[in-house]
C-alpha cells in the first residue's frame, strides 16, 4: 500500500488541524476556477459517498444550469457501521472546506452548505470552528445544517429536501438536485470524503491522484472496520489493498469468522473465504457484482448469526424508511419481519420462499432507492446464509443459541 493520502500529516486522534497549521503543511488554496473541472476527470475521481458518480460529471451538469447554484457538503453519515466522514471532519476540516470552496469557484456557486449529522457532535464542533477560521469573503457564503440521524437523511434528495423544507424525504422523480436544489437552484451534493480529495488534486495534480491510488485505482480510500475486531475503527488504504489488509490494519480477527458485509446496509454479505482476498478497488469490485458503498467492512463474528444479523438490519431498514410508497411500507416491513420468524425458528413453511420472492419483486418499484438497498442486502444473505437459514426453518435450530435470544 502507498499510504496516506487525506490522512496523512497530524494523528487524526489528536483532533482538528487549525486553519494556520493546514496551510502550512499543503500551501494556499489554489486561486484558480478554470480546468479544475478538467483535472477531475483526467484524475477519475469518482464520489465517495456510496453512488461512485464521477465527480466532473456532477460538476458540469451543475455548472451548465442557469443562475446561481449552491453547494452542499454532504457529512449527514447515516450509515450506522460507518464512521469514517465523521474522522475525516473531527481531523481535516479544513480540506473538506477547501474543496468546498474549490467546488463552488467551478460550480458557480454563492452558496455553501454544510449538511451534517445531528448526532455527530464532534464533526459538528469541528467544522464550527472550522467555518469561523476561514477567510471573511469565504466564510460568508457558509451555513451550517443539523441532519436529522435517519437513515436516508444522507441520500442527496433527501439532503435538498430537508434543507429546503425541513423533511428529509428521498425521491427518485425529477427534478434532480443539479436541475432544481437547494433553494430552487441547481446544487451540487458532494460528499466529504470527495471533497477533501478535490483540495489535494487541486494542489497536486491528477497524475499525483493517479499514482497514490497504487494498483492501477486512482486515490485511496477511507473505510470503517467492524465486527470481529478489536474496536471499529477507521483506516485510509489503496487500490492494491485486499479486505484482509484492512482488516489487519485493525487489528486483525478476534474470532472465526464466515462472512463480512461489505457496503454497509445496503451491501452485499460475503463468504469469508471469498472477502479477504477482495481488491478494495471500486472497479474491481463493480466486475464482480460488489460495491464498496460508504466503505464499510463488517466482519461477522462467530457469536453472531448471519441469519439473526441480517433480519436485524432488514428490520432497521423497514423502520428508518420514510413510509411515502407501498413497497417500503408493506414490502420491506412483510420481509423484515418473515426474516425475523426465521431468525427466532417461528416461521411458518411459506416464511422463506415469501422472503426470496418479494426480495426480487421490490427493486425499481418504490418512490427512491431504500427498497431497492434493502433488497441486494437481503438476496446476497439469503444465498451466503442458505445452510443456516434451512436450519432455521426445517429443523428448527440455529448454530449461536445466544443470538437467537438476541433476536427474540
Amino acid at each position: 500500500m502507498t499510504g496516506a493520502a487525506l490522512l496523512a500529516g497530524p494523528d487524526p486522534r489528536d483532533g482538528a488541524e487549525g486553519f494556520a497549521a493546514h496551510t502550512a503543511r499543503l500551501g494556499a488554496l489554489p486561486s484558480g476556477r478554470h480546468g479544475l473541472t478538467d483535472t477531475l476527470e483526467r484524475a477519475g475521481l469518482r464520489g465517495r459517498g456510496g453512488a461512485s458518480f464521477p465527480t466532473a460529471t456532477k460538476w458540469r451538469s451543475v455548472a451548465s444550469r442557469r443562475g446561481d447554484s449552491v453547494v452542499l457538503v454532504n457529512g449527514a453519515e447515516g450509515e450506522p457501521l460507518s464512521q469514517k466522514d465523521r474522522v475525516l471532519m473531527e481531523s481535516r476540516p479544513h480540506l473538506i472546506l477547501d474543496g468546498a470552496v474549490l467546488a463552488a469557484r467551478a460550480t458557480g456557486a454563492r452558496q455553501i452548505v454544510h449538511y451534517i449529522g445531528a448526532a455527530h457532535a464532534g464533526a459538528l464542533a469541528a467544522m464550527r470552528r472550522a467555518i469561523n477560521e476561514r477567510p471573511d469573503a469565504e466564510r460568508r457564503l457558509m451555513r451550517l445544517v443539523e441532519a436529522p440521524q435517519r437513515y436516508v437523511s444522507g441520500e442527496e434528495t433527501a439532503a435538498v429536501h430537508f434543507v429546503n423544507d425541513g423533511t428529509a424525504l428521498p425521491t427518485a422523480l425529477p427534478p434532480r438536485p443539479f436541475e432544481r436544489g437547494v433553494s430552487g437552484r441547481p446544487t451540487l451534493v458532494q460528499n466529504v470524503e470527495t471533497l477533501a480529495y478535490v483540495a489535494l488534486i487541486a494542489r497536486h495534480g491528477d497524475a499525483w491522484f493517479r499514482a497514490v491510488g497504487g494498483g492501477g485505482s486512482s486515490g485511496t480510500a477511507l473505510v470503517t472496520v467492524s465486527g470481529a475486531v478489536p474496536a471499529a475503527s477507521v483506516h485510509e488504504v489503496d487500490g492494491s489493498a485486499v479486505i484482509a489488509d484492512a482488516v489487519n490494519l485493525a487489528g486483525g480477527l478476534t474470532s472465526d469468522s464466515d462472512a463480512v458485509l461489505l457496503g454497509g446496509y445496503f451491501g452485499s454479505w460475503v463468504p469469508a473465504t471469498r472477502a479477504w482476498a477482495l481488491p478494495l478497488d471500486v472497479g474491481a469490485l463493480s466486475k464482480r457484482g460488489l460495491s464498496l458503498g460508504s466503505g464499510v467492512i463488517g466482519v461477522l463474528a462467530s457469536s453472531d448469526c448471519g441469519v439473526e444479523m441480517s433480519a436485524r438490519i432488514a428490520m432497521y431498514l423497514a423502520d428508518e424508511s420514510s413510509r411515502q410508497c407501498g413497497p417500503c411500507t408493506f414490502g420491506l416491513r412483510a420481509i423484515a419481519t418473515a426474516m425475523r420468524r426465521v431468525a427466532t425458528m417461528q416461521a411458518g413453511v411459506d416464511d422463506l420462499a415469501h422472503v426470496q420472492r418479494w426480495a426480487g419483486l421490490l427493486p425499481g418499484r418504490g418512490a427512491c432507492r431504500h427498497p431497492d438497498g434493502a433488497a441486494i442486502m437481503v438476496r446476497s444473505a439469503l444465498q451466503v446464509f442458505a445452510d443456516d437459514f434451512s436450519l432455521h426453518v426445517r429443523e428448527q435450530r440455529c448454530i449461536v443459541p445466544a443470538a437467537v435470544a438476541r433476536a427474540a
